[in-house]
């Protein structure tokens, strides 16, 4: 049987990537005492990704996408993932077109809720994520409810995100207004829990235990997916 491989698009945006990479070795190396893991980076261009995203030319995004994961399989990776929760609006064209498994981060949280036996959960992301309706599709399946917040709120989220968290940037101020956002969620919608529905929102969120709700850090829960695929 060929050796399990992890192939990982990433650079979108490349500080989240960096967190895959070392939750991959931590990850992996909870599970084996020694060695690393074996993952290929297929680093791609963030603003191309963004640009195709935000005219919503989604086929030219699938097709972008899928011409990267044809590049991951033909350097060997056995499996592929998307260390990005955006480029997802496009997950089920190109999981049907893709030449390896792919293992999908919205699957992958809806498992967790459910696991967590959650009915109704706040999302917090890009404009896309929020407003892409994809995690409400299949966290539907499940009859989990997804809130989003206020437009306001949703603005303000979305622009701290492609303006700071993608470049690094982890302002206290920004990380408050975050936290009260989702204080309010939490008693104006009723969340039980909090998606982190972009992979550079741990950056900011994670360990915040002062939010008052459990939060579902979606890159945390896609590589201990991915490293459980490795390691069976």
């Amino acid at each position: 049987m060929k050796p399990k491989l992890i192939g990982i698009i990433g650079g979108i945006g490349p500080e989240a990537t960096i967190d895959y990479y070392r939750l991959f070795i931590s990850i992996y190396r909870e599970h084996r005492q020694e060695g690393y893991p074996p993952v290929l980076i297929n680093s791609i261009d963030l603003a191309k990704a963004l640009k195709l995203v935000s005219s919503n030319d989604l086929s030219g995004l699938a097709a972008y996408l899928l011409g990267e994961i044809h590049r991951l399989a033909r350097a060997g990776a056995t499996h592929a993932l998307l260390a990005s929760n955006t480029p997802h609006i496009v997950f089920d064209e190109i999981e049907a077109a893709s030449p390896i498994p792919l293992i999908s981060i919205v699957e992958t949280a809806c498992r967790a809720a459910v696991e967590r036996k959650l009915k109704r959960v706040g999302l917090f992301g890009t404009r896309f994520t929020m407003q892409g309706g994809f995690y409400q599709k299949v966290f539907a399946r499940e009859s989990i409810a997804i809130a989003i917040p206020e437009a306001a709120d949703q603005k303000f989220i979305h622009d701290t995100y492609l303006n700071e968290l993608v470049n690094g940037i982890v302002k206290p101020e920004t990380r408050e207004r975050y936290i009260a956002i989702a204080r309010k969620m939490k008693s104006e919608q009723g969340i039980e829990a909090l998606i982190l529905g972009g992979t550079e929102l741990p950056l900011l969120l994670r360990g915040a235990i002062d939010i008052g709700v459990m939060l579902l850090d979606t890159a945390h829960l896609h590589v201990e997916r991915a490293v459980a695929e490795l390691l069976s």
